[in-house]
């Protein structure tokens, strides 16, 4: 795979060699066991498959070529790069300023733009409309779209499915900016609906099936289907797709459900005219981390600690299956951890941020996952477990278990 030039503070030499280390002994990732780091009075299992992936690297190496390629000019950002604070702060330090917020809220205002300016595309992609947009200014666009190839990948998947005359269903969180850009793309070539889950996916089943009253379609989906959707037809012909970051066993979930709902309604014979079984969308780094935390989850331990962006779509869902068999804490760099009692993390589901006092065991030793999400840098990981190892008398040194896993 392509190496990329990103600043080195980025990387960790310890975790570098670490996961150096198993990718030389499991080329074919094959092998998602976590590595045991054992420091003696305190354990950590380290995810086989965490931090940057391609997409990222990609668009941080694209980012600092536009700062260097173009002293003098304003660099802008459509929004943020990745979902991790600390990258997006760092290319704001180096100059770089965001057009708008997460959310769409505006920084700079469209017609403050000229052709002059140098506007960087995030890894997320955008839309068709700010695309044109940009264009109708004058402003070049493709030599600094970040845009992850695998979003690109999701992208073809629903041009193929318009095509061939199929609505396309997202999995998605709607307000995610991947999501609009998605959404986007593949109403220009289809009709498009986005579905956050599979609660969603069986109320339009419902309505497939007559079981539901059409109503409940515009209420339900308002703001989230194609503006001329036509219920009497384009619920006839449905294909799945993911927005990259989702639980690959929840759009497998939704995909299988709609597969029911069609053999129910049309029969075996006539099931591949109404339902596209599409090749999974999900992002290979997403299915990776996400394979490697079930395995993390297979070992004993006392608590999980998970870090990242808040608005990380992957890493919450890290999270999310971490939470479903021991404490866990999401934090967002070692910062959050105040000492060996308390800790500030992210309750993603209220989108809050709460303290928790007493959150390391009294276990010896103690046993603790780590991970992180697919936006966070390795050195992250190295200063969480360089401020644990604080707490920890007589711990062995970072060398010297690095010395003995390697």
């Amino acid at each position: 795979m392509k190496q990329f030039n990103i600043p080195t503070y980025y990387r960790s030499s310890f975790i570098g060699s670490i996961k150096e280390a198993r990718k030389i002994s499991d080329p074919r990732k094959k092998d998602f066991t976590p590595t045991l780091l054992d420091f003696g009075p305190v354990q950590f299992y380290i995810a086989r498959h965490f931090g940057f992936c391609y997409g990222v690297e990609n668009a941080i190496e694209i980012a600092y070529r536009a700062v260097e390629e173009n002293p003098g000019k304003r660099i802008l950002l459509l929004s943020q790069m990745i979902h991790n604070p600390i990258v997006n702060a760092d290319l704001q330090t180096k100059g770089i300023d965001f057009i708008m917020d997460t959310e769409g809220n505006h920084f700079i205002e469209w017609d403050d733009l000229t052709s002059e300016d140098v506007v960087i595309i995030p890894a997320f992609g955008t839309t068709l409309e700010i695309e044109q947009l940009l264009a109708h200014k004058e402003i070049e666009t493709q030599k600094y779209n970040t845009t992850c190839p695998f979003v690109n990948k999701v992208w073809k998947q629903s041009d193929k499915l318009g095509k061939d005359d199929y609505t396309v269903l997202i999995h998605g969180k709607y307000n995610h900016e991947e999501t609009r850009a998605t959404f986007s793309h593949s109403d220009a070539a289809a009709p498009s609906i986005i579905i956050k889950d599979i609660e969603e996916a069986r109320i339009l089943g419902g309505i497939i099936l007559n079981k539901i009253d059409k109503k409940v379609f515009f209420s339900r989906f308002a703001g989230r289907y194609s503006t001329s959707f036509d219920m009497d037809t384009h619920l006839e012909r449905v294909g799945v797709v993911n927005q990259t970051t989702m639980l690959a066993n929840e759009t497998q979930e939704i995909a299988d459900y709609f597969k029911q709902v069609m053999l129910e309604k049309y029969g075996e014979l006539n099931l591949k005219n109404h339902f596209a079984d599409t090749r999974d969308t999900l992002c290979y780094a997403t299915n990776d981390n996400q394979q490697a935390t079930y395995a993390l989850l297979k070992e004993t331990a006392d608590i999980a600690i998970v870090v990242g962006g808040y608005n990380s779509s992957n890493t919450s869902h890290i999270v999310e299956l971490c939470e479903e068999k021991l404490p866990t804490f999401f934090i967002s760099s070692a910062d959050e951890i105040k000492d060996e009692q308390k800790i500030h993390h992210f309750n993603y589901k209220q989108h809050e941020l709460i303290e928790t006092t007493g959150f390391l065991p009294k276990n010896t030793p103690t046993k603790i996952i780590l991970t992180s999400g697919a936006s966070c840098p390795d050195t992250m990981i190295d200063a969480v477990i360089s401020k644990l190892l604080a707490y920890f008398p007589g711990s062995k040194s970072i060398e010297q278990v690095a010395s003995e896993v390697v």
